[in-house]
């Protein structure tokens, strides 16, 4: 039997039916609580594009949330806001009519002390004063929804694959850049749903392994007996476990970080120990994390119990 610290959902849109982007103060911390049981020490909710009075009632909710919560519950770290600063053109779910251009005065509107990560588009920041205001504020930079090929801004990738310019062997694009730039972190979804078995085995061959932070990108129907939902203003179906929209888009994962490492190890595309520190240590030592919990995980490489640690 293995014995781990928490795993760190950095990139998480709810679970269990709860949306973070609708739900009440007490969903939320319910959804925190029982996120434990699944092996969860810490969590960054991630509210994504919409109406702009939606997205500050949501940073409200959820500032309000980490100030009511325990020990014994998977803590919230801040606020990953995933948009509205993106490039209409690698939108995926993110409804188009509220994606915001990169304008300083526009994010202020919005700005507060429990933002940390933020993905926007580097490319639409033509002034560069965009991303120099939150370096100030000193939240964490991703490049997402994106076409840019420079990085030089930025911390880190998010859901690497996913929502960006693909592969070419002509010219630069953004997943050559994020699979030969050492220095930023990249985000995985490594479900076999939204990357490939096959170039997740490039990536982890390529990319240096502390570099790497697995996510689940979940959306609110992840461990959920329901398979349909409305998110993002759209309904959203479970097909077979792959999350998608009416038009067939993909959209989250119906995982959690605790489902993605026990697909990899059963796969062998990474050693337990190697699951371990994509989806936990790398991101406690990103981001300062202490952990609350002690998770046993069974042969199979399933959760057989966790131990809130004082």
């Amino acid at each position: 039997m293995n014995i781990t610290g928490g795993l760190v959902e950095q990139h998480i849109h709810g679970a269990f039916g709860c949306d973070f982007m609708n739900c009440s103060e007490k969903e939320l911390l319910d959804c925190c609580n029982m996120l434990t049981q699944y092996g969860v020490c810490a969590i960054f909710p991630t509210v994504m594009t919409d109406d702009t009075n939606l997205i500050k009632e949501r940073i409200s909710i959820i500032k309000s949330a980490k100030l009511k919560q325990n020990s014994q519950s998977a803590q919230i770290i801040g606020i990953h806001l995933e948009g509205p600063f993106i490039n209409p053109e690698k939108a995926g779910i993110h409804q188009k009519k509220y994606i915001l251009p990169l304008e300083t005065d526009l994010f202020k509107k919005i700005d507060d002390d429990i933002i940390k990560i933020i993905t926007i588009a580097p490319e639409l920041d033509l002034s560069g004063n965009f991303m120099s205001y939150l370096k100030k504020r000193g939240i964490k930079i991703s490049a997402g929804h994106t076409l840019s090929c420079n990085f030089d801004n930025v911390n880190q990738i998010t859901h690497l694959y996913n929502a960006m310019g693909g592969f070419s062997h002509r010219v630069e694009s953004p997943v050559v850049t994020a699979l030969t730039n050492d220095k930023i972190y990249t985000e995985l979804i490594a479900d076999s749903t939204h990357v490939n078995d096959n170039v997740l085995k490039i990536t982890f061959k390529q990319r240096p392994l502390d570099k790497i932070l697995l996510i689940s990108d979940a959306l609110p129907l992840a461990h959920c007996s329901k398979t349909e939902q409305i998110f993002a203003g759209q309904n959203i179906y479970n097909k077979n476990g792959k999350l998608v929209n009416k038009d067939g888009t993909i959209a989250g994962s119906s995982s959690l970080l605790c489902d993605i490492v026990k697909n990899l190890t059963d796969k062998k595309l990474l050693k337990f120990e190697e699951a371990i520190k994509c989806a936990s240590l790398n991101q406690m030592q990103y981001h300062n994390i202490k952990n609350n919990l002690k998770v046993y995980w069974s042969e199979n490489n399933t959760i057989k119990k966790v131990e809130f640690v004082v």
